[in-house]
C-alpha cells in the first residue's frame, strides 16, 4: 500500500455514500415542502414491496413517537436537506408520513433571525 492509501484506510473516509444514490437520482419531488414543516409518522407500516431503504425507515423511526421538522431531519441522519425532501416526497406519496407545514404565529421570528445572522456568519 502506498502511504495516501494507508492514511485513508486509517483516517475518516467522511460520507461514502452520496445524497443522488439515497434518492436514486432525483433531485426534486411533487411540491415543496418547507424547512420548518413538521413530520410525523402515520403508523401504516409499509409493505414490503415498497421500495423503501434503510434512510425511509429511519425517518419513519425518528418521527414515529414526535413530529420533527425537516431541518431537525436533515441533522439526525447527516443528509442534506435536499435529499431529506426528497425522501420525504416518497414517503407522503404511499400516506406513511404527514406533513405539516408551522403556522406563521408559533415561529419564533427573532430565534430564526438569529440562527440565519449565524449562519450567513460560517
Amino acid at each position: 500500500m502506498s502511504g495516501a492509501d494507508e492514511e485513508w484506510a486509517d483516517g475518516d473516509p467522511g460520507p461514502l455514500v452520496r445524497p443522488y444514490t439515497l434518492t436514486q437520482g432525483r433531485t426534486r419531488t411533487n411540491g415543496t415542502v418547507d424547512l420548518v414543516a413538521l413530520v410525523t409518522a402515520t403508523g401504516i407500516v409499509p409493505p414490503i414491496t415498497s421500495g423503501l431503504g434503510p434512510e425511509h425507515q429511519t425517518i419513519l423511526r425518528l418521527c414515529q413517537h414526535m413530529p420533527l421538522s425537516v431541518a431537525e431531519l436533515s441533522a439526525h441522519m447527516h443528509v442534506p436537506l435536499g435529499a431529506v425532501r426528497v425522501l420525504l416526497g416518497d414517503l407522503h406519496a404511499q400516506h406513511l408520513v404527514q406533513i405539516s407545514e408551522a403556522a406563521p404565529d408559533a415561529l419564533n421570528t427573532p430565534m430564526l433571525e438569529a440562527v440565519l445572522a449565524g449562519l450567513r456568519r460560517l
